[in-house]
């Protein structure tokens, strides 16, 4: 199922559910991943398209392979869009299967995860990165503030 969200707000958004379970998981899929990328696009005043794929850990572990050369599942994948793309910000990708393992494992709502992978994923979209401990503390404040607003707390802590 691809859905587009409204054009009026700061992030239009493409939504593909490849693996139908994300659905049952969680009801109000889309109005999570529109709340999380708005919360994360007001901290840096951000506007423009992306893409949000919805997936099984085997999608996700062959993107991961093909594009960063790790053959593992992982949670969430970004793909920043060249910046002649705009207003494309780029792609993420997200596997239910990680994703529910961690949530379950931190004792915390498949819902709150979800916004917490979506908000960091977009901040990888708007070139923040957590290399070194300078950036990765300046991009969790981004997304602690952005979950804060969601009514989620720190997931650093």
């Amino acid at each position: 199922m691809t859905q587009t969200i409204s054009k009026n707000a700061m992030i239009e958004l493409d939504l593909r559910i490849a693996d139908p379970a994300w659905e049952t998981a969680i009801a109000d899929i889309t109005d999570i991943c529109k709340s999380a990328l708005e919360a994360g696009a007001v901290q840096k005043s951000a506007k423009g398209e992306v893409s949000v794929l919805l997936t099984n850990d085997e999608e996700i572990q062959t993107l991961n392979r093909d594009w960063r050369g790790k053959d593992k599942p992982t949670d969430v994948l970004s793909f920043p869009a060249d910046t002649m793309d705009a207003p494309f910000l780029g792609d993420i990708a997200v596997s239910l299967g990680v994703t529910r393992k961690d949530a379950d494992s931190r004792g915390i709502a498949l819902d709150q995860h979800l916004s917490h992978l979506l908000i960091h994923g977009l901040m990888h979209l708007l070139g923040h990165d957590h290399k070194d401990d300078t950036e990765a503390a300046e991009m969790e404040a981004l997304e602690i503030t952005a979950l804060a607003s969601l009514g989620w707390p720190d997931p650093y802590n």
